[in-house]
């Protein structure tokens, strides 16, 4: 019996995964500012692939790290297909752990970390870590490629709400072998794919699973290299991150459009561009997203993955402008390190419109949020050693209020309703939209002014592969979704079309290929 479409898209707005090409840094009288991207595009480079693109590639030269040639190199992380998973493997902060974690479970040796480094001494552990970041990165992108084709293709004149990112095309995970399109591959039952491991879209492991914590986009280090890490940098092309920084929108302004006009917001700059549009409270709420605070691996003392002491990671520092720069972390609600699943940074916009603010944990309101979480893994002990942010109901409040008035981008072909005007719609999209509330059953948990139901879904995708099992997951708002890629809980589709692909999959939707793109043209009116 097949599944109801309880989720397409489920997990889509979990932030970051879009075009962010190599900005230049604004000159320093004028911090926290990027210029516009222009739209260059050049032939990029000579790739492994199985077609040609259609369009340009977006010129990004990080591609060129993501090359694949076909061989499979991974054999230390290859396994016999067997219905049973593995025991954790012992490691501890700074030990590099398999890149297939999904295959593992079990009990881990505590559920408390250890503000005391692993290594015998400050200048051990930065040893250990520089040395080890050339070959694990090398690693990281060899996997990643032999996953996914990034071809760096772009949609054609489709954009990101900024306008200075295109919306990237998909799919590009990677068919198994002697297969040609997902629709073969989808003629297969679950056991089948589960029995031959065909799975495409299996969880992505964070890049250093047992040290964890924040790793921040190549354009947020560009103009924020305090946050640049020892040990590991990003896994994904920035091409596929949103765009930096992205548009800001309020509920209470929407005559302005982006009230940022363009410029990233910081500590030194929020007042000169919100006095006169705020509430003094608002005003005081702002401030305290933009404050940085000491955080597990981010701080002041050695137990950092830095090469130089700092303030520590605000509320804005991965949520830029009160969206997402597609910055990733472990989710706190479970142990061991190894267990726990990787998470995209969610935007905050429409957050007024939700009931449920994280992914597995039941936080109900922004203010809650900021209250529960201080940035230590869910570990009290850490957070007294290093020192906490040290908020009130009064300061959690404030931050709660300026998150209530950060809109959703402008949809201008959806109606009051949500629905499409039929005047303003291609013929295309609005198929999609007929799909989106038909066949494709993505309106049974996606709907209302932010398409999403505020509950929680299991889609047991360990039906497909030798894995453990995640558990459900909150329906996350689909309003604005082409600008938060990458997309589900832990930004295994890079793409809207891979995440398409990845429910009509897993929910045994049997949507042709042309339902599938009218499909991705209705997410983009979005």
């Amino acid at each position: 019996m097949k599944m109801k479409f309880t989720n397409l898209l489920l997990l889509l707005a979990i932030a970051g995964w879009g075009v962010v090409l190599f900005l230049q840094v604004q000159s320093k009288d004028q911090p926290g500012t990027v210029p516009p991207v222009p739209n260059d595009q050049a032939n990029l480079l000579e790739t492994f692939t199985d077609n040609i693109p259609s369009t340009p590639p977006v010129k990004d030269s990080q591609l060129e790290e993501y090359v694949w040639d076909g061989k499979e190199r991974f054999e230390f992380y290859k396994y016999d297909i067997k219905d049973e998973l593995l025991p954790y493997p012992p490691a501890k902060p700074g030990d590099r752990t398999p890149f297939d974690l999904w295959r593992y479970a079990g009990k881990g040796k505590s559920s408390y970390g250890s503000p005391e480094l692993p290594s015998e001494s400050w200048e051990a552990w930065v040893k250990k870590n520089t040395e080890m970041k050339p070959k694990l990165m090398a690693d990281v992108r060899a996997y990643m490629a032999e996953r996914y084709h990034f071809t760096g293709e772009a949609m054609e004149d489709v954009w990101m709400s900024g306008k200075r990112k295109q919306v990237m095309k998909g799919p590009v995970a990677r068919l198994p072998k002697n297969f040609n399109s997902f629709e073969k591959l989808t003629q297969l039952s679950p056991e089948e794919i589960k029995s031959k491991d065909l799975f495409p879209y299996k969880p992505l492991a964070h890049p250093i699973q047992t040290t964890a914590h924040m790793v921040f986009p190549r354009s947020w280090i560009a103009v924020h290299p305090e946050h640049e890490r020892m040990d590991v940098d990003m896994d994904i092309p920035e091409a596929y991150l949103p765009e930096f920084p992205a548009p800001m929108f309020l509920t209470t302004h929407k005559e302005l459009g982006d009230v940022t006009n363009g410029q990233e917001v910081t500590f030194d700059n929020y007042y000169e561009i919100f006095d006169g549009l705020l509430t003094p409270e608002q005003m005081e709420g702002l401030k305290e997203l933009l404050r940085p605070t000491p955080t597990t691996w981010f701080n002041q003392t050695t137990h950092r993955v830095t090469l130089q002491p700092n303030k520590g990671v605000s509320c804005f520092d991965c949520h830029v402008n009160g969206h997402t720069n597609g910055a990733i972390e472990l989710a706190p609600d479970s142990r061991p390190n190894q267990g726990r699943l990787r998470t995209d940074t969610p935007t905050m916009r429409g957050n007024y419109n939700l009931m449920l603010l994280s992914s597995k944990r039941s936080i109900r309101s922004m203010d809650h949020f900021a209250e529960v979480e201080e940035y230590f893994d869910g570990d009290p002990g850490m957070m007294q050693t290093i020192g906490p942010r040290g908020v009130n109901r009064t300061v959690t409040n404030r931050m709660g209020d300026f998150n209530s008035i950060l809109d959703f981008p402008p949809a201008p072909k959806l109606g009051p309703a949500g629905k499409l005007i039929a005047s303003k719609a291609s013929e295309q999209e609005l198929r999609g939209e007929k799909l989106f509330h038909g066949k494709a059953q993505c309106s049974s948990c996606h709907y209302g002014p932010a398409f999403t139901d505020d509950y929680m879904h299991d889609l047991q995708v360990e039906r497909f592969y030798v894995g453990r099992a995640e558990g459900p997951i909150k329906t996350f708002p689909l309003r604005g979704i082409k600008d938060s890629p990458p997309y589900l809980h832990d930004g295994r589709c890079p793409t809207l079309h891979d995440a398409v692909e990845f429910f009509n999959m897993v929910l045994e939707l049997e949507l042709n290929k042309q339902e599938k793109e009218d499909l991705v043209a209705y997410l983009l009116c979005l």
